[in-house]
């Protein structure tokens, strides 16, 4: 069973994406040649240009932004935060770019604008993507090493944006009352750029390609292709800029259309990507959803089975132990009658045997052809599954996941209920707690075929005296538990080759361990870490 795609974040690209998202670069790179020949060819000065442009590209940098402030909500995801702020405060520098841009609202510009100070706020805007993208990269890198996300995306969230401002506002400050401080571009108000803008522009360019690179190293979903696009039209730009000499020339012009264009490719792609991935979210969980209707049928039969079919047999073996009994404490024993009542109650109890194994069978049947598969993956899978359950109750998974983890032989949906059974578990625990509800699941090698997974939570634990029986069928701790589910469990991972035990957490609450094997269900081998 493939893994569920939630969003950009997550979702690799298929070929046609990845062939369009090349022809809009290859459009990107053929504008700019087209350009250089022609690049310092002057044109009439067009005061409400760059107002425009900045408005249309502050829109479309808020909107992108949004998309991804979404994603990290949905993914709990530092990286996505990270870089939605770090385009959050591009596009609040575009403000005082189109205020203090020379004869846009004054001569001189607004806010005590000196010569150099538009150039150098754009400088500060192109600064933030590539850097931005960079630390997306290694925070994702992070994101999935460790923790899945961050308990409360919200307030993540509401840092990014508070950062964006409070950097953007001191940049602003810098470029207008600190003027006097920074380097010159230019020696007039839009003639020659400075005689070292060479310089400093080549030193600024290394940080879109360095974005590339990382980007195209580390890249596995749809929003790290589009990223590389962005990036590629930010590398336009400053081979364009090292090139021009004035303002308001075809190379001027032509720098605004180029980014302009880049920007709202990345952002339409990025609302048609989303839009199409919320249709394919829409119809899996509507599709889950009737699925978890027909399953919680499938217990309402279970519940009236074992009501009907184990009650029957039980209630012959009381009534034939009970006939028994009278029969050897009568005035005058009668061992032959005795024997038959004995005999009966045997046969009963085989009945009831013979039921429950009926009914396992409808939870764990046996497994057929094992398939090897990333247990690592499936245990991101099935918190995604419960990811509902675990926002509902508040608690916090944090995952520590061994990336040399072997793969394992096993049935993966048999394995996947295990893990379901024992997160469910865990989060009814925690429902009874008044602590901070974490749970935390570890995987480990054991040696090259073994691997140990845990799940630990803070909730009420188990008592001493209950944690040989809780793996009894029909012993529960719950008031309106069954008493099957953790049976289950073992009994489907021991039916593949492997282990599960329960022990007290470090602290608090309960940690299971489950040893799995990548031989398959032939495997036999005991744990080596308790």
């Amino acid at each position: 069973m493939s893994r569920d795609r939630l969003g950009l974040f997550d979702t690799p690209p298929n070929r046609k994406q990845i062939r369009f998202s090349l022809a809009i670069v290859c459009v990107l790179f053929a504008a700019f040649v087209v350009t250089l020949p022609v690049r310092d060819v002057r044109l009439p000065e067009m005061p409400a240009f760059v107002p425009m442009v900045d408005a249309i590209m502050f829109v479309g940098d808020l909107i992108t932004a949004t998309l991804l402030y979404a994603q990290a909500a949905v993914f709990r995801s530092r990286a996505l935060t990270a870089l939605a702020s770090g385009i959050v405060f591009a596009a609040l520098l575009l403000v005082p770019h189109a205020l203090t841009f020379p004869g846009a609202f004054a001569a001189d510009g607004l806010l005590g604008a000196g010569v150099n100070t538009t150039a150098w706020i754009y400088t500060f805007r192109r600064t933030a993507f590539p850097v931005a993208a960079i630390l997306y990269v290694l925070l994702k890198r992070a994101d999935a090493a460790g923790q899945t996300g961050t308990p409360r995306p919200a307030a993540e969230v509401g840092i990014g944006v508070l950062a964006a401002f409070a950097l953007s506002a001191a940049a602003a400050l810098l470029a207008t009352n600190g003027h006097d401080l920074l380097p010159p571009f230019f020696v007039n108000r839009g003639e020659l750029f400075y005689s070292g803008v060479f310089w400093h522009q080549s030193v600024l360019g290394a940080l879109p390609l360095v974005a590339i690179v990382v980007l195209f190293r580390n890249r596995s979903s749809v929003l790290d292709m589009w990223l590389l696009v962005a990036a590629s039209g930010w590398l336009i730009q400053t081979l364009l800029i090292i090139t021009l000499e004035s303002r308001f020339s075809v190379g001027w012009y032509s720098l605004f259309a180029i980014t302009l264009f880049s920007h709202l490719i990345v952002m339409l792609a990025l609302i048609a990507e989303s839009n199409r991935l919320y249709a394919r979210l829409a119809l899996s969980t509507a599709a889950r959803d009737r699925e978890r209707e027909a399953r919680l049928m499938s217990m309402q039969a279970v519940a009236a089975a074992i009501s009907h079919e184990v009650g029957q047999p039980l209630s012959a073996v009381i009534t034939n132990a009970t006939g028994g009994l009278n029969w050897l404490t009568r005035k005058r024993p009668n061992p032959e009658m005795a024997i038959k009542a004995l005999h009966a109650t045997i046969d009963a109890g085989k009945r009831a045997t013979d039921v429950t194994k009926s009914i396992r069978a409808m939870f764990a049947r046996r497994p057929g052809v094992p398939s090897e598969f990333d247990l690592n993956d499936l245990v991101r899978e099935t918190a995604s599954l419960l990811d509902r359950e675990l926002a509902v109750e508040k608690v916090s998974l944090r995952l520590a996941l061994d990336q040399a983890l072997p793969p394992i032989q096993a049935d993966r949906i048999q394995i996947q209920q295990v893990l379901v059974n024992l997160l469910t578990n865990a989060i009814d625990s925690l429902r009874q707690s008044a602590r901070p509800h974490r749970i935390a699941i570890r995987s480990a090698p054991l040696d090259e075929h073994n691997v140990l997974l845990e799940v630990s939570d803070t909730g009420v634990g188990i008592a001493p005296e209950e944690m040989t029986q809780i793996f009894h069928a029909f012993f529960t701790t719950k008031p309106s538990g069954t008493g099957l589910g953790l049976s289950l469990c073992r009994t489907i991972v021991e039916e593949h080759g492997g282990s599960l035990w329960a022990s007290r957490g470090e602290e608090h609450g309960a940690t299971f361990h489950l040893r799995l094997s990548g031989k398959g269900p032939d495997a036999s081998s005991e744990p080596t870490i308790q």
